[in-house]
């Protein structure tokens, strides 16, 4: 009886230290998911963390991981919010998976620049970031970023009727944050037909002076309408184009009348 227990003794006593061990290695080998810490995303050209960005700029997007397995991939989102595209305009959804060897490590600083298009709606962008490591732990955290257009004109005022041999009146202010390269006004129709003594108007003209470079002004000017211009509805279209090509154009219609 007395071996008996001995045996049974010995037999607990090492179940339960083979129990500990196993206990503890399983303890080691939880490793937390990663953490994300620091995600700063803004304007490319000056490293902004101001949470916007320019069509036909970049964004600049940076963040510090934390993670105590090695990182096997870095995956970044950004889509639109609601945003429905105008003319010439389409639907933006960027999508990568960074497998570079550099961020394929223990706490890596993930640091990229990503290409905004130019023919995208204007308006509210998600972005997500998503850190996975070699042991399936994941990490996401998510902003939003407001991307804007290069050049915008606002309190915009247009003669809409003029008399021939006088002129007509045009102003609106322009915010162009690479600067205003030049400003283009055409004015043409394709409807009326030169009676006697008149000859067909087909107006053009690029104003610089003292708009060239200016990154905020006020365009004004009154453009002269020939007094043998053929009465009728004209198409007038306003372009600003800045310092990196980007265009922006306003189109209108004025009636010219003989009185």
């Amino acid at each position: 009886m007395r071996t008996n227990f001995k045996f049974l003794a010995a037999i607990t006593l090492l179940g339960l230290f083979l129990h500990s061990c196993s206990s503890d290695d399983d303890g080691s080998s939880a490793l937390d998911a990663p953490v994300i810490s620091n995600f700063e995303y803004g304007e490319g050209d000056d490293h902004s963390t101001e949470q916007y960005a320019y069509k036909g700029s970049d964004i600049h997007l940076e963040a510090e991981i934390t993670a105590e397995a090695v990182v096997s991939s870095i995956t970044l989102e950004i889509h639109a919010h609601d945003l429905t595209p105008g003319d010439g305009e389409v639907d933006w959804e960027f999508e990568q998976v960074y497998t570079d060897a550099d961020y394929l490590v223990i706490n890596p600083t993930f640091h990229e620049h990503v290409d905004v298009p130019t023919d995208i709606p204007a308006g509210e962008y998600h972005i997500e970031l998503v850190v996975t490591d070699e042991l399936g732990n994941s990490t996401e955290v998510e902003g939003y970023i407001q991307i804007l257009d290069p050049i915008t004109l606002s309190e915009i005022s247009v003669d809409e009727t003029a008399v021939r041999g006088s002129d007509f009146h045009a102003e609106f202010m322009i915010d162009a944050v690479n600067g205003i390269h030049s400003i283009t006004v055409d004015v043409h129709t394709h409807e009326v037909t030169p009676g006697e003594g008149e000859e067909e108007w087909d107006y053009e003209e690029e104003f610089l002076g003292d708009y060239h470079e200016q990154t905020s002004a006020e365009f004004h000017e009154h453009i002269d309408i020939p007094a043998t211009a053929p009465a009728g509805e004209y198409h007038v279209i306003f372009t600003v184009e800045d310092e990196d090509g980007n265009t922006v154009e306003y189109e209108t219609h004025i009636d010219v009348t003989a009185e």
